[in-house]
Parts: structure tokens; sequence; C-alpha cells
């Protein structure tokens, strides 16, 4: 992927601009730190390290943009709002995956090097930018909300406000895809053709347990979605910057249902008995 001279000039004044930020907001003591930051792309990369003067309140996305605006220019990275909630900066920081911009540094020991990489579960692009599309692509898999017909004739619907309150937390996913990068069936198997990772099984309790919705994913669940190669390690609920419970209320529930509908033996009888006739 190439990049101008024009391109390279509004990093660096980007990062510039973006350091000051952190200086106005950020204590006056410094003190200086080191970073091994990945540079390059997947067959030819390697570690560099930068050393910068960090204060108290940074976070390490103000170091990543303070190495950019003094010795690294060209540094690839991804974000937007520096607010924990567009998603864009996520990263592996010392080996966890985390939302740069949430991530303090007084969290850190800066006595030793702090380790920025890309994520692992998606194929990197250059430095700490990765390509997530893959996500998008299998969100189109998932069979749409499709609500019941409304039960007023003004066209609405009434619901117990304990069926809506159940998928609230599910819409405060801010698509990350720090969850799908944890995951091992993604991350170490690389099983993205049959697994759609937690943050769409996420998705998908929230349309399976929705008042109005009328679809019966289970199927989907079963097959197309790899619902079972989840083994509920709890991995991705640890990572989540939104402190969704992904296993407990969303996967769980989930392989419930599937297990109810394909597996238990009293529904499969029921289901004999009530067969038509040939």
């Amino acid at each position: 992927m190439g990049t101008s001279a024009g391109d390279s000039m509004d990093v660096v004044e980007s990062g510039r601009r973006a350091a000051e930020r952190s200086d106005a907001s950020a204590g006056s003591e410094t003190r200086s730190a080191t970073f091994r930051i990945w540079r390059g792309t997947a067959t030819d990369g390697r570690f560099e390290a930068y050393t910068t003067g960090v204060s108290e309140g940074m976070v390490v996305l103000d170091a990543i943009h303070q190495i950019q605006a003094e010795s690294a220019g060209d540094l690839a990275v991804r974000w937007n709002c520096k607010a924990g909630k567009c998603g864009s900066c996520s990263a592996e920081v010392n080996g966890r995956p985390r939302l740069m911009c949430m991530t303090r540094l007084n969290e850190l020991d800066l006595s030793e090097p702090v380790t920025v990489e890309p994520m692992k579960a998606f194929p990197l692009v250059r430095d700490l930018v990765t390509d997530v599309s893959w996500n998008f692509e299998a969100k189109k898999r998932i069979a749409k909300f499709s609500p019941r017909a409304p039960d007023a004739a003004d066209g609405t619907w009434r619901m117990q406000q304990s069926d809506v309150d159940r998928v609230q937390e599910f819409r405060k996913c801010i698509e990350c895809f720090l969850c799908q990068d944890v995951c091992h069936v993604l991350r170490d198997h690389g099983k993205h053709d049959s697994f759609v990772g937690p943050r769409f099984l996420t998705y998908v309790a929230a349309l399976e347990m929705h008042p109005l919705d009328t679809v019966n994913r289970t199927g989907e669940l079963k097959e197309a979605h790899g619902i079972g190669y989840c083994n509920i390690t709890k991995c991705c609920t640890k990572v989540c910057p939104e402190s969704i419970a992904i296993t407990d209320n969303a996967i769980i529930p989930l392989k419930e249902r599937v297990v109810d509908e394909h597996y238990d033996p009293l529904t499969a009888l029921v289901r004999l008995f009530r067969r038509k006739p040939q």
C-alpha cells in the first residue's frame, strides 16, 4: 500500500496536533518511557523501539501520536474519537487486546518497554492497522430483524419493559472487535469461514431475544454461525470495553436454545409423534 508525500505530511501534522492536545490535558511532570511498536506488514515487519516523554494522564494512543510527531511520521494507526466509543484504535498492548485510547499509562509498568502491536485475528495492512472488513461480511450472513405485525391499529406494539431491558446491554457494543481478536477460534484456529465470533453471537442474541422478532435462528447458529466452536472461556467478556456480559448473557442462552431445538431428546420425541402420516 503506497503512501504519497502529501499523505505522509498529513499524518505527521495530525500526530503533532494530537500530541499538543495531550500535553494540554496531561500533567506537567514527565518521564521517559520506551515503546516497542510493530512496524511493517505480516510478511516483512519487526518491532522497533521508541523512547518518548510521558506524563500523568496520558494514554497509549497519546504516546503513539507523540511518537508519530517526534520520530515516526509514517507510523500507521487507526483512530477516531479518542473517547472509547468508536472502536477504531483497537490493538494489543503488552499482549492484551485493548483500546489504546482507554489504556492509561499509569496502569502499565513503564520500567519495562510497552509492546504495542496489531490485532492478530485479522489480516495486517501495515504497522498497527488491520483489515477488519471480514466482520462486516459476517454480519451480512445473519438473518435480519423481522418483527411481528403491529399489536394496535396505529401501527404500534405492546411489550414488557423487562423484555426490552434484556436486549439493551447488547446495543452498547462499539464493534471494536477486541472480543473477536481474543477468541481462540478465530485467532489461533482461523475458523472465519465457519464461526462468526463473539461479537456477532451477541448481535444474534440481540435479535433472538428481541420481544418483536419472529425469526428462528437456531439452525443458523448450529450450522453456518458455528456456535458449537465456542467453549465459553469468557475471554471475550474480559476484554470488552463496554463490560457486556457476552458469555453469560448472550452466548450461553443461545447455546441453550440450540440444544433445546436440535439436541433435546424429549423435543425430538414430540416431533416424531407430531409428524403427519405418510
